[in-house]
């Protein structure tokens, strides 16, 4: 049986994380998205190096091999990485704003076994701990199911073209109750 543990992802794991975002990209989100999306994706996601610094991004490890990684973030960035145009790293205030959760990826070796359940719960978790009441998210067509099944609802379905073609993707939110 596998073990699952987590951690605070450093900077000393930024090389690993990139790397993982890529395949993650390139991999499962190539099922949902045209090639010249998937080039537009990797212009408009990937990491935020000020969640890694807030010390609200998370990385999942099974049995000490890099599985899956993501984050919550007091900030109003609702998506995108550190190369990612408008960018507003203004924090949000808990019991007004929803955290937000940013950047979840899992390597295609380990769809499919929970591990962006636990990601997302330890982020909700973690949120609820620093005052938030709830969560919003933007997601892609590929974690749209992840977030529905985890009570998420949609907020509401836009583009984004800046990365050169428009990319589908879906705002999504969620109460954090207990």
């Amino acid at each position: 049986m596998s073990t699952f543990t987590h951690r605070i992802a450093t900077e000393a794991d930024i090389p690993a994380l990139v790397t993982l975002m890529d395949l993650a990209i390139s991999g499962p989100l190539a099922a949902f998205l045209m090639p010249e999306q998937i080039v537009a994706s990797r212009n408009l996601m990937g990491l935020d190096s000020q969640i890694i610094a807030d010390r609200t991004y998370l990385i999942v490890e099974v049995d000490g091999v890099l599985a899956g990684c993501g984050g919550w973030s007091r900030r109003i960035t609702t998506y995108g990485g550190d190369h990612t145009p408008g960018r507003v790293p203004a924090p949000l205030t808990p019991g007004l704003d929803a955290a937000r959760v940013r950047a979840m990826y899992t390597h295609p070796d380990f769809l499919r076994r929970g591990i962006g359940r636990k990601i997302l719960d330890l982020c909700e978790t973690a949120a609820r701990a620093a005052g938030y009441d709830r969560t919003e998210l933007v997601a892609t067509l590929g974690g749209e199911p992840l977030y529905r099944s985890a009570g998420y609802l949609e907020i509401e379905r836009f583009e984004d073209d800046r990365g050169g073609v428009a990319v589908p993707l879906v705002r999504m939110g969620k109460a954090l109750v207990g």
